[in-house]
């Protein structure tokens, strides 16, 4: 199922931003987080929406579950329509936990998975091993998404430590490096107990990467995209996004929705 190019509206109504680039995208990517969507439902995302989806995570463990038949057909139709999909991050780390990691890798591979997530936010794990998965993920021809940030409610991000992870994730070879939100976007990384954004501690982190295109930002509440959107430009990494999401995000980012229509003036 390949996604075909049809009647366009016209620039100026189709993107008021100015700012949107079309796949693929060096920047503004949108991660969707898929925790069990059927296959037809699957295949309606992508007919509506696969355009401005870039990374496609099938959440946790999940692609345990699947029966082969649908995980494949899954992973094909993202890849035709230009989207990394890969399995979660947690999965990895149970991989890690179980020492399973070569088997883990040589069903990625095998399944035809693009992407791959390396994250800790269960799991403690060392600097080395770290940098070491991100290279051999990348020999093996997957492109590599890190995360850095525990999933335990209350948990907090360290600055310095998150600053310190992205120049090193991406001197490694990986191409972005997610700051945990998880599903709930609440009590966790960079958002207080009612998902507030913390505005400080992210502009810290920002003032102090030279490339803010490597960042991913879980954001899975609408008022933190708009908020990163407005502080950050249409064109900021955005990841956790519901599949029925998907539009509406893409609205915010080009100024298509009254939340952010002064981006269409810029």
């Amino acid at each position: 199922m390949e996604l075909t190019s049809q009647l366009q509206w016209h620039h100026s109504l189709e993107d008021p931003s100015g700012f949107r680039q079309r796949k693929p995208r060096s920047s503004g990517r949108t991660m969707v987080i898929d925790k069990g969507l059927g296959i037809r439902a699957f295949e309606d995302m992508i007919l509506t929406s696969g355009a401005h989806i870039d990374i496609i995570k099938l959440g946790f463990g999940t692609a345990a579950l699947y029966p082969e038949h649908i995980l494949r057909n899954k992973i094909e139709i993202a890849r035709a329509n230009q989207i990394q999909i890969m399995p979660g991050g947690t999965f990895l780390e149970i991989a890690i936990h179980r020492g399973a990691v070569d088997a883990f890798m040589r069903t990625v591979i095998e399944l035809g998975f693009n992407g791959i997530e390396v994250s800790d936010g269960t799991i403690e794990l060392d600097r080395k091993l770290r940098s070491q998965l991100i290279r051999d993920s990348i020999e093996n021809g997957l492109t590599v998404v890190t995360e850095y940030g525990k999933k335990c409610w209350g948990s907090k991000i360290e600055i310095q430590d998150l600053i310190e992870t992205i120049h090193v994730d991406l001197s490694c070879g990986a191409e972005m490096v997610t700051v945990e939100g998880r599903e709930s976007g609440a009590g966790v990384g960079m958002y207080d107990e009612s998902g507030n954004c913390q505005e400080d501690e992210i502009l810290k982190v920002v003032s102090q990467v030279s490339d803010p295109s490597g960042i991913m930002w879980e954001t899975p509440q609408k008022s933190q995209q708009v908020f990163f959107l407005k502080t950050l430009g249409p064109n900021t990494n955005l990841g956790n996004i519901a599949p029925e999401e998907v539009i509406a995000l893409e609205a915010l980012r080009r100024g298509l929705r009254s939340d952010t229509f002064d981006l269409s003036s810029n």
